[in-house]
C-alpha cells in the first residue's frame, strides 16, 4: 500500500516524496489508520520494521491538519536512550519539513547548560517532545512542562525501557498526563511485564504484531569483515571482478560517496556518486545513464535505496553497514528483482560489528564471512558478542588464532566458517532506528 492510499496529509506525502518514501510497511499499513482513528495501540514489533514511521506518521497529520490556535505540545514520545531519542526528532525534521510541526528532544547527560537548554526549549513550546524517562522527570519537576493538552503518549521499545529499570518512571510520567490522551505502545517482545504496563495505562488497546522482512533468495548475502583502511582497497578489488556488470555501492555519507567515486575511478571503473546535491534534472540524467549502462558503478547513500527502479544489477555493495534491518533488506533488493540472481557485499568495520550481528538475527541468516584477499592484510576477528564498551581487540591480538578458517566457494574469496557463533537469542536485542 502507498502513503497517498493511507490518505496521509498532502504536506506529509510531500515529504515522504522528497525522501523517497512511497510504500507503507506493514505494520505502517495496520497502524496509521488506527492511530488516525485514535484508538490505543499495543504494536510488538522489531526495530526494522518501520516502527518510527508507523507511530510518527499519523501523529504528524493529526497535527498538520490543526489550526493554529489548536496547536499546543501535542504528543509525549519516550525512549530508552539518548540516541534514539535524537535519531526519533531528526526523523520528525525530516518528515514535517513542509508541514510546520516542531519536535524537541529531551535526554540526559552534557553539563547544566543542556539542562537549561532543553528546559528554555520547552518554555518556547513545540508539538512534540522526545523524551528519555530521567531527564523528563528532572524537566517535569521543575513545573517547566505543560502536558495540560496532551494528546498522545508513545512509548518506543517499551521491553528495553523495563529492561533498565524504568517502569517507575513511566508509570509517575503517565499519572501527571491528561487520562483522555490515547496512548500507544511499541515493543520488539511481549513479556508479561509489558502487558500488566499495557492493562495500566491503555484503554481498550487494539494489538498488532509484525515479524520483519525477509531479504529475497536469489540474493547471495556476504560479508567482509574489515579495518576500516582496507575498505576502499577491498572495494576496487571487488570491482575489478568484470563479471558486475551493473552495481550500486551504498555508504553513510555524502562525503564518503565523493571519496569513493575518486578512488574508483582512478582504476578507470566507469562510477558516478548519486547524491541530494544533484538537482532533479541530473539525478534524472544520471539514473538515464546507470540503466543504460553508461555508468557501471552507482555510488550513494539511502537516498538510492528506495524508489529506484532498475532491473538487471549485479551487485549490490553495503561500503558501511546499514543502520538496521530494515535499510540493510531494501538496500539489497535492488538486485535479483523479478525472480533473478544478484549478489550482495556488506564490509563490516570493528565498530559496526554488532550492528551487523543484530541483522544477522533479526532476518535469521548467518551470513558468510568471506575471506580477505591476502595482498590487503588480515582482517580483524568477527566477534560481535565479545564487543564491550565499544572496544574491540587490536588487530593481531586474537590469541595467535586466525580470524576465519577456509570454506568454499564466494566471490574471488572464500567463506569461512570462523570462530562466530550465532546465537539466534539474541535476536531480541533492539537498536534504536527506524524508519
Amino acid at each position: 500500500m502507498t502513503f497517498k492510499e493511507l490518505k496521509l496529509d498532502e504536506r506529509l506525502l510531500e515529504g515522504l516524496d522528497a525522501i523517497g518514501f512511497e510504500k507503507a510497511t506493514p505494520i505502517q499499513e495496520f497502524a496509521i489508520p488506527k492511530i488516525i482513528e485514535g484508538v490505543d495501540l499495543i504494536a510488538c514489533a522489531q526495530t526494522g520494521t518501520g516502527k518510527t514511521g508507523a507511530f510518527i506518521l499519523p501523529v504528524l497529520h493529526k497535527i498538520a491538519q490543526l489550526p493554529d490556535e489548536a496547536r499546543h505540545l501535542n504528543t509525549l514520545v519516550i525512549t530508552p536512550t539518548r540516541e534514539l531519542a535524537i535519531q526519533i526528532d531528526q526523523q520528525v525534521e525530516g518528515l514535517s519539513y513542509f508541514t510546520g510541526v516542531s519536535s524537541i528532544p529531551v535526554y540526559g547527560g552534557g553539563d547544566g547548560d543542556t539542562f537549561i537548554t532543553q528546559k528554555r526549549a520547552l518554555e518556547a513550546g513545540a508539538d512534540l517532545v522526545i523524551a528519555t524517562p530521567g531527564r523528563l522527570i528532572a524537566l517535569m519537576n521543575s513545573d517547566k512542562v505543560d502536558f495540560s493538552k496532551l494528546q498522545h503518549l508513545i512509548l518506543d521499545e517499551a521491553d528495553r525501557m523495563l529492561d533498565m529499570g524504568f517502569l517507575s518512571d513511566i508509570l509517575r510520567i503517565s499519572s501527571q498526563l491528561p487520562e483522555n490522551r490515547q496512548t500507544l505502545l511499541f515493543s520488539a517482545t511481549m513479556p508479561p511485564q509489558i502487558r500488566q504496563l499495557a492493562n495500566k495505562i491503555l484503554k481498550n488497546p487494539e494489538q498488532i504484531n509484525i515479524a520483519i522482512s525477509k531479504p529475497a533468495k536469489g540474493i547471495k548475502q556476504q560479508a567482509y569483515v574489515v579495518y576500516d583502511t582496507q575498505k576502499l582497497p577491498l572495494l576496487t578489488a571487488i570491482l575489478k571482478d568484470d563479471t558486475f556488470k551493473s552495481i550500486i555501492v551504498f555508504s553513510s555519507s555524502k562525503e564518503n560517496v565523493k571519496n569513493i567515486e575518486r578512488e574508483l575511478n582512478k582504476h578507470k571503473l566507469g562510477a558516478r556518486g548519486f547524491s541530494s546535491d544533484l538537482d532533479q534534472s541530473a539525478r534524472e540524467e544520471l539514473m538515464n545513464q546507470f540503466k543504460g549502462g553508461k555508468v557501471r558503478v552507482l555510488i550513494g547513500t539511502d537516498i538510492i535505496s528506495r524508489g529506484i527502479d532498475v532491473t538487471g544489477i549485479d551487485l549490490v555493495v553495503n561500503y558501511d553497514c546499514p543502520p538496521d534491518p530494515e535499510d540493510y533488506i531494501h538496500r539489497i533488493g535492488r538486485t535479483a528483482r523479478a525472480g533473478s540472481a544478484g549478489t550482495a557485499i556488506t564490509l563490516i568495520n570493528q565498530k559496526d560489528q554488532r550492528k551487523f550481528f543484530r541483522i544477522e538475527s533479526l532476518i535469521g541468516d548467518d551470513i558468510p564471512k568471506m575471506e580477505i584477499p591476502k595482498d590487503l592484510g588480515e582482517g580483524p576477528a568477527y566477534t560481535p558478542e565479545k564487543k564491550s564498551g565499544g572496544n574491540f581487540k587490536s588487530k593481531g591480538d586474537s590469541n595467535g588464532k586466525k580470524p576465519f578458517n577456509k570454506g568454499k566457494g564466494g566471490y574471488k574469496g572464500k567463506p569461512k566458517s570462523n570462530n562466530y557463533k550465532g546465537n539466534r537469542n539474541s535476536g531480541s536485542s533492539s537498536s534504536p532506528k527506524s524508519q
